[in-house]
């Protein structure tokens, strides 16, 4: 067994997990998992900058992570980096901001090695279900962008694309400055049209129809499948490999569009941070199940940053032997 910490900073959310992994057995065995939306990205589509305050928190919840890491004797950490600081004109003040707290350099990754990622994170688990059938299409809509990875036991191909909640909401449903609440029925066609145009992009390298089964990751889907088993509080062990048909995924994203920011505030199992910019989330979803003819999504809580502590596993182990 190694003990492993892996970091996963997205546009909206960074994500702490610590595991013991062995990789000859393909366990992972979850010490603690946690999640802070930070919004690194705010802004960062209308500026091409990280702003002072999204790295404030970000360097905030990095340094409570390096205590969870301390606590727990990690022996090996990698801290990965997607769509936000991939595209930010000031990125060097983010690695080292992270670098002076964690001790390590955040790697700003390509979309490609994220969809790897995900596509491990996420599938793993899967490979022996006879009830899921081959291959897979795993979908990772994050704030920024969203991955697209076809495969069985490898990736077959990948995709990513600039197209997530957070940049559909600030690009499409910001009126001076503030969400719209609800949005006008123009600013919805405008994110449809975003979100078609990306999946035309999409299946030009990646052969989204012919996957049979839908696994989709991130917060977004995982609101979704919490809202569509009308959960008490936001539950993992509920949420993980649940089925949400597309109808009911219609129904929900729906709501999401019509409702106003209290009414999605009280949802239990709502995070706060995610209220504003989950009925766009939502809208990624149902049309990628629209697009491919799904007619149910497998949720996965299992998805980049599991693939991202396989990874410091097995270059651990590597550089063991």
């Amino acid at each position: 067994m190694t003990r492993v910490a892996a970091i996963d900073c997205g546009t909206n959310s960074i994500r702490l997990l610590v595991a013991d992994a062995d990789p000859q057995t393909g366990e992972l065995t979850e010490l603690d998992r946690r999640m802070t939306i930070v919004r690194l990205g705010q802004g960062v589509d209308r500026t091409g900058r990280l702003a002072p305050e999204a790295l404030e928190r970000t360097f905030a919840a990095c340094r409570e992570y390096a205590e969870v890491i301390k606590k727990h004797g990690a022996e090996h950490l990698r801290f990965v980096a997607t769509s936000a600081s991939r595209d930010a004109e000031n990125r060097d003040e983010f690695v080292r901001g992270v670098v002076d707290i964690l001790g390590v350099e955040p790697e700003v990754i390509t979309g490609d090695q994220e969809a790897e990622f995900s596509f491990t994170g996420a599938t793993k688990e899967l490979t022996g279900r006879t009830d899921l059938h081959r291959p897979f299409l795993v979908v990772d809509i994050g704030g920024g962008s969203t991955e697209f990875v076809v495969g069985d036991d490898h990736v077959r191909a990948a995709r990513s694309v600039d197209v997530g909640c957070v940049r559909m909401t600030e690009r499409h449903l910001v009126r001076d400055g503030a969400v719209t609440d609800p949005p006008a029925e123009e600013q919805i066609t405008a994110i449809r049209a975003d979100i078609e145009a990306a999946l035309d992009r999409a299946e030009e390298t990646v052969p989204l129809r012919g996957a049979h089964t839908l696994v989709g990751l991130a917060g977004s889907v995982t609101t979704v499948s919490a809202i569509a088993q009308d959960l008490p509080e936001y539950d993992s062990e509920a949420i993980h490999h649940s089925r949400v048909s597309r109808d009911r995924v219609r129904e929900i994203t729906e709501w999401l569009l019509r409702s106003t920011h209290a009414e999605r505030a009280a949802v239990p199992s709502m995070h706060p941070g995610r209220v504003d910019v989950i009925g766009a989330g939502a809208l990624v979803l149902l049309a990628i199940m629209e697009r491919i003819g799904a007619e149910e999504v497998v949720v996965s809580e299992h998805d980049i940053l599991d693939g991202i502590a396989w990874s410091v596993a097995q270059a651990s182990s590597t550089t063991d032997q």
